[in-house]
């Protein structure tokens, strides 16, 4: 497949072939015309632009959510790069698992691909969700660590600066992480470390 050379903020732009290789990719450990679960961690809680039939709170194990994607763009500038959230290997996280009816999935998974994969820092994932009752084979989205906007170990006060000073055309990083704070307590999920991280952001902002 021939590869676009469109540049990005954050490395290469991937043609609508590629994003659509990926996504039948994916979707060969899927069976055709049924529903699909998609867990969500982040962004996707509070803003899902899909439309999906159900959904419910679940655990994943083996991933945790992690600012570790640098972004020179939409949440920062290239002077002041922005961080943005995206699951790494480790402990567990828990989020959101929409359902995708089977008669919406032609039409929204290609939607997604085009918002999550289109500069490729996400690599999509089969994974097991626990909502208490059942597991849920779910297509989520997990961090391409070979990619550049990759951070790797940073910080915690390198965290705490980007976060509370970055801002872009999507608005600040700190907005971005009140908004997941507050979206995962709407649905009854508290997340320790990120209130704390949130909190140390309002006093960096405020000194």
């Amino acid at each position: 497949m021939q590869q676009t050379i469109i540049q990005s903020g954050t490395g290469v732009i991937l043609s609508e072939a590629q994003l659509e290789e990926s996504l039948n990719q994916t979707l060969r450990q899927h069976q055709p015309n049924s529903d699909i679960w998609l867990f969500v961690y982040g962004s996707l809680i509070w803003n899902p632009i899909l439309n999906f039939a159900e959904q419910r709170i679940g655990k994943i194990y083996g991933w945790h959510r992690r600012f570790c994607l640098w972004v020179p763009q939409g949440r920062g500038t290239p002077e002041n790069r922005g961080l943005v959230l995206g699951l790494d290997s480790g402990g567990s996280c828990r989020g959101i698992a929409y359902r995708i009816a089977a008669v919406d999935v032609s039409s929204e998974l290609p939607l997604l691909w085009r918002r999550e994969m289109v500069v490729g820092c996400y690599i999509p994932r089969w994974v097991r969700v626990f909502d208490g009752i059942q597991q849920l084979p779910a297509i989520t989205f997990v961090v391409n660590r070979q990619h550049r906007a990759y951070t790797g170990e940073i910080s915690l006060e390198t965290t705490i600066n980007s976060i509370a000073t970055a801002s872009g055309e999507l608005g600040s990083c700190a907005d971005y992480l009140l908004q997941t704070v507050n979206g995962l307590m709407k649905v009854g999920i508290t997340d320790q470390q990120l209130l704390s991280l949130s909190k140390q952001v309002l006093s960096r902002q405020n000194q």
